[in-house]
């Protein structure tokens, strides 16, 4: 398998600094599996203000802080609006003293209370050489008071020549904000989690980890837990189908700027050390009403 070898870090402007002076980069599967490159949490529904609901009848949303880091979500966009962000991931993999970075841009359209939500974004694994992309297609609904499915297709159309991916991703997740824990954020919930199946970078495990003897296959299934800790800080727990994490998903400013900041591969499943993972993501153009 061809791997890129010197920039392995997913959506952190600060780390890019460090990172861009390499020469090529790790990226695809370790990013994808790592780095969730929809920005789920800032493209989630504006809670509703209806001043003729009272507090308790309120359909409560996900936190406004990342609910994750590794894992896809299902709510999905609302509205029409781009967006963008970077990722990192430190040290790769498999190898030392290793960083990676991968931007990403993107864009939805669509109300997926009344229909549905089309995300669309393209990846940027070889970012100082601005080369080697690859796409990412997501449909989400909303179910129900505090629910919404999302099913997508990751990591389409990558290089194979210079990705460590073992092919295209497809998933189907479902997300569910509680509604009886009310967030210190008015219309938000404190408390949501994910279920999701998939293939790829959910069940596939890499030459290097074959090669260990991790084994081929993860459980195909994942998931994730968050509970705001203060307002606008999150602290999640995920399992990628392949390996644990936990992060803190961070939302330090009245605009809709996301952070996330985490460690993953906490288990001996697959690969051969923790590694920290960091993204940051805002929308670029915004229209959601």
């Amino acid at each position: 398998m061809i791997c890129k070898t010197n920039i392995r870090v997913l959506i952190c402007c600060a780390v890019a600094a460090l990172c861009l002076s390499t020469q090529t980069a790790f990226c695809q599967n370790q990013f994808e599996k790592e780095l969730t490159q929809k920005m789920d949490d800032f493209l989630a529904p504006v809670p509703q203000t209806n001043l003729q609901t009272t507090q308790t009848q309120r359909e409560l949303y996900p936190s406004d802080a990342p609910g994750g880091i590794l894992i896809p979500s299902g709510f999905g966009g609302y509205g029409t609006y781009l967006f963008g962000g970077f990722g990192a991931t430190y040290p790769e993999v498999y190898r030392d003293n290793k960083a990676d970075l991968i931007g990403s841009i993107g864009a939805c359209v669509g109300n997926p209370v009344k229909a549905i939500n089309f995300a669309a974004s393209l990846n940027i694994t070889d970012v100082h050489r601005f080369k080697d992309f690859s796409g990412n297609f997501i449909v989400s609904r909303k179910l129900f008071a505090g629910t919404s499915i999302s099913a997508g297709a990751l990591q389409m159309f990558a290089n194979v020549r210079q990705s460590d991916a073992s092919g295209s991703t497809f998933y189907v997740a479902v997300s569910h904000a509680i509604q009886t824990i009310e967030s210190l954020t008015p219309g938000c919930s404190r408390l949501s989690y994910t279920i999701g199946v998939g293939s790829g970078r959910f069940y596939e495990k890499s030459p290097n980890d074959i090669a260990a003897g991790k084994g081929k296959h993860g459980t195909a299934v994942f998931g994730s837990i968050s509970y705001e800790l203060i307002q606008h800080v999150n602290v999640n727990a995920e399992w990628t189908g392949m390996n644990l994490g936990i992060s803190a998903g961070i939302r330090p400013f009245p605009v809709p700027l996301s952070l996330a900041v985490g460690v993953a591969n906490l288990t001996r499943y697959t690969n051969d050390k923790a590694n920290m993972v960091f993204s940051i993501g805002y929308p670029l153009s915004l229209n959601r009403r």
